[in-house]
């Protein structure tokens, strides 16, 4: 198809900043020059990539597919480039609220221990399945399952509790355990970038109001304000504690399973010693399961 690096730059471009005028801008050359590389690369894959109108562009699907895989492969060609230059890069693991909780720290220790050669770059991201299918980390630990069709293998790791967060203060706050039904007559914030608490937590005849807040910096505020309760994953204990929100045990809740993520495609070489090395610290004897499920046995993988 004759598609050349620069017709992915330019795609990679677009559906980042939105606008011809900004990714023109961001690849230093002119809107003219940008739409006939655009032109081209559709004509050369007999496809439409962007629908463009007076007031808006948006990527086809076709379109929003390709761009992901572009990140990847420029991605991947830029950490060639580097590695001969300046040696191999660090494996870059993701995760969207808690990562690992009090096992973090043991697992990274323990990591720069036995692979002292391969350094582990730990960052929190919003969306962690979209970043590893765009090639801009390696691996996530998500307490959800992939989405069907992404590309992506998952470990089952551990399971971990749900607790509730409340003010400081709060009558709540002197329990030991609260239940479900003892947060539903109260606002529950809920993080734009936790998937693991929602309404459906609750009986749909006794539903809390619920409101959306963007980061776990405002989610804390809301709590510890007085603004509202939460339910979060145990590992918000041990990665956010906060002098005016406290955390109790939540009796009647589902537990969490904590995955390990990573593409079909492993993106680092590391990636399969990461998931051997997760697998025998964390699958082992410290850990919480389910009625009926065991996650004690060899490991295996899902793929999505």
């Amino acid at each position: 198809m004759n598609v050349e690096l620069r017709h992915l730059r330019a795609l990679a471009a677009i559906g980042d900043e939105g606008t011809i005028t900004g990714a023109a801008h961001a690849l230093h050359l002119t809107q003219p020059a940008l739409s006939r590389t655009l032109d081209q690369l559709e004509a050369r894959l007999g496809t439409r990539l962007v629908e463009r109108t007076t007031r808006r562009l948006e990527l086809t699907e076709p379109g929003r597919r390709l761009w992901e895989r572009a990140h990847r492969v420029l991605r991947e060609l830029d950490d060639a480039l580097a590695e001969v230059a300046t040696g191999p890069r660090p494996l870059r693991i993701g995760f969207p609220w808690g990562a690992l909780g009090r096992h973090t720290v043991p697992l990274l220790r323990s990591w720069r221990t036995e692979h002292p050669g391969t350094r582990l770059l730990v960052r929190r991201c919003d969306d962690p399945e979209a970043e590893l299918r765009r090639g801009e980390i390696d691996a996530a630990f998500l307490r959800t399952r992939p989405a069907p069709g992404a590309g992506l293998e998952a470990l089952a790791l551990y399971r971990e509790s749900r607790l509730a967060a409340v003010p400081d203060g709060d009558p709540l706050a002197e329990r030991g355990t609260v239940r479900l039904a003892d947060l539903a007559q109260r606002p529950v914030a809920i993080c734009a970038t936790a998937a693991t608490t929602s309404a459906e937590l609750w009986p749909e005849e006794a539903r809390p109001e619920t409101f959306e807040v963007a980061n776990v910096d405002e989610w804390l505020t809301a709590i510890a304000t007085g603004e509202s309760v939460g339910v979060t994953a145990e590992s918000t204990l041990h990665s956010y504690p906060h002098p005016g929100v406290r955390y109790l045990p939540l009796a009647d809740a589902d537990l969490i399973t904590v995955h390990l993520v990573w593409p079909h495609t492993p993106t680092h070489p590391a990636t399969q010693a990461l998931r051997d090395h997760a697998a025998r610290l964390l699958r082992g004897g410290d850990r919480q399961t389910a009625a009926g499920t065991d996650l004690t046995g060899p490991p295996s993988t899902v793929r999505s």
